[in-house]
C-alpha cells in the first residue's frame, strides 16, 4: 500500500476512534471510560490483532504527534486569560506545586524500594510524575531506562486521571484552583486533558503544574537521589 494512503487511513482511523470513545464517555462518564485511555487502548488491540508493526503507524501516527506541539502551546490562552488568579494566589499555587512534585518523587522512590528494584529502574521511576520530554532526559542523565520512563509517565498519568475524581471527592476538594494543580502535579499533560471538565481556570492551573514541575523535578531529582 502506498504510504501517503496509509498515512491517510491511520490519520482517518484514529481520529473517528476518538470521536466514538469521546461519545460514550459523553454518555457513562466514567472515570476508566476517558477518550484518551480507550483509545490508546483500541489502537493496541488493533495493532496487535492484526500483527501492524509500530513503525507502519507511525506513518500516519506522526501527522498526529505533530499537534501535540501546537496543543500544549494552546494553553497559554487559558493561562493567560486567568493571569490576575495566578498572581492573586502565587503563594499557594507555587506552595502546592512544589509539595506535589516532591511527594511524587518520593512515593516513586517508595514503591521502588518495597518492590525491590533495582537501581536502574529506581531512577527509572523516580521522574514519572513530570511530563514526558523533561522525565526521559532526567531519567537517562540519572542513569535510568529513557524508554521505559516514558512508560511510567503514562501509567501516572492514566491513574491521576482515573482516581483523581475519586480523590477529589474523598478528600473533599471542591476547589478548582486545588483541583487543576492536583492534576497538573501528578498526571502532568494527561491530567491537564482532565482538568478541561472543571473549566478554564483547572486548566490554567493545571498548565501551571505541569511546567513548574518539570522545572522543580530537574532541580530536585539528581540532589534526592544523592542524598539518598
Amino acid at each position: 500500500m502506498p504510504m501517503p494512503l496509509t498515512a491517510v487511513i491511520i490519520v482517518v482511523l484514529t481520529a473517528m476512534l476518538y470521536l466514538l470513545m469521546n461519545r460514550i464517555y459523553k454518555k457513562y462518564k466514567l472515570p476508566f471510560l476517558v477518550p484518551v485511555i480507550t483509545t490508546s487502548f483500541s489502537i493496541i488491540l488493533i495493532l496487535t490483532g492484526f500483527h501492524i508493526p509500530y513503525d507502519t503507524f507511525m506513518i500516519g501516527g506522526q501527522w498526529i504527534n505533530l499537534l501535540l506541539g501546537p496543543a500544549v502551546v494552546s494553553l497559554a490562552y487559558p493561562l493567560y486569560r486567568q493571569r490576575a488568579q495566578l498572581m492573586q494566589n502565587v503563594v499557594p499555587i507555587l506552595g502546592g506545586v512544589i509539595v506535589g512534585s516532591i511527594v511524587g518523587m518520593l512515593t516513586g522512590l517508595v514503591f521502588a524500594e518495597l518492590l525491590g528494584v533495582t537501581e536502574q529502574i529506581l531512577y527509572t521511576l523516580l521522574p514519572k510524575s513530570i511530563t514526558t520530554p523533561v522525565a526521559i532526559q532526567i531519567a537517562s542523565e540519572l542513569g535510568g531506562i529513557s524508554s521505559l520512563a516514558a512508560s511510567f509517565v503514562m501509567i501516572a498519568g492514566f491513574t491521576g486521571l482515573i482516581l483523581g475524581p475519586a480523590t477529589f471527592k474523598l478528600c473533599k476538594i471542591d476547589s478548582i484552583i486545588g483541583r487543576g494543580i492536583g492534576l497538573g502535579s501528578a498526571s502532568h499533560a494527561i491530567g491537564t486533558v482532565k482538568a478541561i471538565e472543571y473549566g478554564e481556570q483547572a486548566v490554567s492551573m493545571s498548565s501551571v503544574a505541569m511546567t513548574i514541575c518539570a522545572l522543580v523535578g530537574s532541580l530536585l531529582a539528581p540532589l534526592i537521589v544523592w542524598f539518598l
